[in-house]
């Protein structure tokens, strides 16, 4: 598919789920940019998940409207963008949606303890695995009118990124 016809797209999901890698792998199959929104987090909420505590509606907001200006952004210099965010709850993804309408949601699904096992595996700058439950809490899956596309997680990022590929190219 060439990349001028791809929406923005963030690849969502629980921490652990595989975001950054198969986001990658999405941003390389589709030849498009990639962001990991890690990246976008302000110190404030890195140093607040650094010491196992859940963000709040409010700490997220200003992360959320940066994913949204950063596909504007890339829509505005012409090009799609693949951003890594959780992207956990409706009005997060309709917020991000506010900024880039045409944004198609990845959702990386598994089960917990899949997702827990991974992070067993995992040393992640300022994310701890205690934090799991608490995205899973929060997580409210793609509802049937939101545009996206659910992907398990059991494939591999190469797979994951040619489901993906396949799925838009159907649409």
């Amino acid at each position: 598919m060439p990349p001028y016809l791809v929406p923005p797209l963030v690849v969502m999901g629980v921490q652990g789920c595989g975001k950054s890698t198969s986001g990658r792998a999405i941003a390389d199959e589709l030849s498009l940019p990639f962001i990991d929104g890690d990246d976008l987090h302000p110190a404030s909420n890195r140093e607040k998940m650094a010491s196992g505590h859940p963000l709040t509606d409010a700490d997220r907001e200003p992360w959320l409207r940066a994913i949204g200006s950063a596909l504007a952004d890339g829509l505005a210099r012409g090009e799609s963008t693949v951003i890594a965010c959780s992207a956990l709850k409706r009005r997060y993804r309709d917020l991000i949606r506010s900024f880039a309408p045409g944004t198609r949601f990845i959702h990386l699904d598994g089960n917990r303890s899949l997702i827990a096992e991974r992070l067993t595996h995992r040393d992640h700058e300022y994310m701890p695995p205690t934090l799991l439950d608490s995205q899973i809490d929060t997580l409210e899956p793609l509802a049937a009118d939101e545009a996206g596309i659910p992907v398990d997680i059991n494939l591999a990022p190469a797979e994951i990124a040619a489901f993906v590929a396949q799925a838009l190219t159907a649409r």
